[in-house]
């Protein structure tokens, strides 16, 4: 029986206290050749599944929060029930895709069974089919989940052997059960917290370091809760979503990094800011100055914890430059915002938070999260995630793996979302959108395409002079 952290738990409370809401994350994997059957597909993952132990658990809360939700073995797993089939309208291209995203999305993972389903889509354009993997937030996070295909899929056209499986569910606990282990550990977090301080007492410079740091970053995150600039990108949202996709390549960022500076997340963020602002002005309104404020989640697993499920991460809050008409002027603004959170300690002061939940009663980090759900709240208007994926080529069943578009949930009053992931080359993006709301959340996605494209013809036209020797004159 294992406990979720503070943050995994927080997923679950918010999306309880939202009716409608999803907080399950997603992403869709589009492969080469005919669509297995799902008995093929089916067997394949029953012999990966030993090695992801949350696909055969499900959440249970504790009664009165005593403790956080736990993790246990489902007696009654069919895995049957997590897969499901279906097949795309023709043509079979991105929209009817994308459509077909946004109505799995809508719907809420149950939290009886375990919080995971996979879709085989056929009809896909080109030959191709398509699996969609829906996993709760309070499982994975963007790294952790991107982790699962290495492990659900292979390295070479050839499979790999199923691993040998033993697993019998344990017996499941009753609630009066879960509410006594549960006060015994909550009996033992002053011991905890003793052992944590006398830790830090052996290393005293560390400490106040991190506490400096930490300190500074709550400061800038308290003055970055100030309310944007109202727009009609947050208000109410719907049950239901959309969702669109947008491409660049991994060379083309590249070449606009090496021409005009910045990292690889400037620059996709700046593409994205053209976006947000093509779409204000589509709506006839002004992108002004603190229109469009972003709430970017920084991961901070250490290396080699990729296989390690939960949510590692803190965040940032960034102020995507729409009110620039340049695109050039917009990449440095971005570079400059987020070079000042970096400096301003923000992710360090939210991993600060996170922490310090660990040492207190479950119940006092459970209300605050709860009561969030709902107060107003226009300071973030987006959320931008961006997550590194494999840079060789998987594939299942021998069909080979052509790219992967993530899914970021939304909530509370953020009408977008914008999912950036990398793979074998390639850029994908994924924009999810209210369903009310966001109805023109194709003209995001063109709009992100097109500042990204600004962005290519202006680093193209500055390598030529970046050429030139010092001391020679353009004819």
């Amino acid at each position: 029986m294992d406990r979720m952290t503070a943050l995994d738990a927080a997923f679950l409370q918010a999306e309880d206290e939202e009716p409608g809401v999803s907080l399950a994350i997603a992403s869709i994997a589009v492969f080469e050749g005919p669509a297995p059957t799902t008995a093929e597909f089916g067997a394949a993952l029953a012999g990966r599944l030993p090695l992801i132990p949350r696909y055969r658990q499900k959440a249970r809360e504790v009664p009165w929060d005593v403790g956080p939700p736990v993790w246990v073995d489902d007696p009654g797993f069919d895995l049957g029930y997590h897969l499901r089939r279906t097949a795309l309208p023709e043509p079979g291209g991105d929209r009817e895709l994308a459509a077909l995203m946004g109505r799995v999305m809508s719907a809420r993972l149950d939290r009886n069974r375990p919080l995971w389903e996979y879709w085989l889509v056929e009809g896909l354009s080109g030959q191709r089919w398509a699996l969609i993997s829906k996993v709760h937030h309070c499982m994975v996070d963007g790294v952790s989940g991107t982790d699962l295909y290495r492990i659900v899929l292979d390295e070479s056209p050839e499979p790999r052997a199923p691993v040998a499986d033993d697993w019998t569910p344990r017996p499941e606990p009753s609630d009066l059960r879960l509410a006594a282990t549960a006060a015994i550990d909550l009996a033992r977090l002053p011991l905890a917290s003793v052992r944590a301080l006398a830790g830090a007492v052996r290393s005293p410079a560390t400490v106040a370091h991190q506490a400096r740091g930490a300190v500074r970053g709550l400061g800038a995150l308290a003055t970055a809760l100030r309310p944007a600039a109202r727009s009609s990108l947050s208000g109410p949202l719907s049950a239901e979503r959309r969702f669109a996709v947008a491409r660049t390549s991994v060379a083309d960022v590249a070449a606009v990094r090496h021409a005009l500076g910045g990292t690889f997340n400037d620059v996709v963020l700046a593409a994205v800011t053209t976006g947000f602002r093509r779409l204000l002005m589509s709506r006839g309104e002004l992108p002004t100055q603190h229109a469009v404020r972003t709430l970017v989640p920084v991961s901070v697993r250490p290396p080699g914890a990729e296989n390690v499920r939960g949510n590692q991460v803190s965040l940032l809050l960034a102020e995507l430059p729409v009110q620039l008409a340049d695109p050039e002027e917009r990449l440095v603004a971005v570079r400059s915002e987020l070079t000042r959170l970096k400096a301003e300690h923000e992710a360090q002061a939210g991993a600060a938070v996170l922490d310090l939940a660990a040492y207190e009663p479950f119940a006092a980090a459970a209300v605050p999260v709860r009561l969030a759900a709902h107060l107003p709240q226009r300071s973030v208007v987006t959320v931008t995630t961006n997550v590194p994926g494999p840079r060789e080529p998987l594939f299942a069943l021998g069909r080979r793996l052509v790219e992967i578009v993530p899914y970021v949930p939304i909530a509370s009053t953020l009408r977008f979302g914008v999912a950036i992931f990398s793979y074998c080359g390639q850029v994908t993006v994924g924009i999810t959108g209210d369903y009310d709301g966001a109805a023109d959340v194709w003209t995001l996605a063109e709009g992100i395409e097109g500042g990204m494209a600004e962005l290519v013809a202006t680093a193209g036209a500055r390598r030529p002079a970046a050429r030139r020797s010092p001391g020679r004159r353009p004819h």
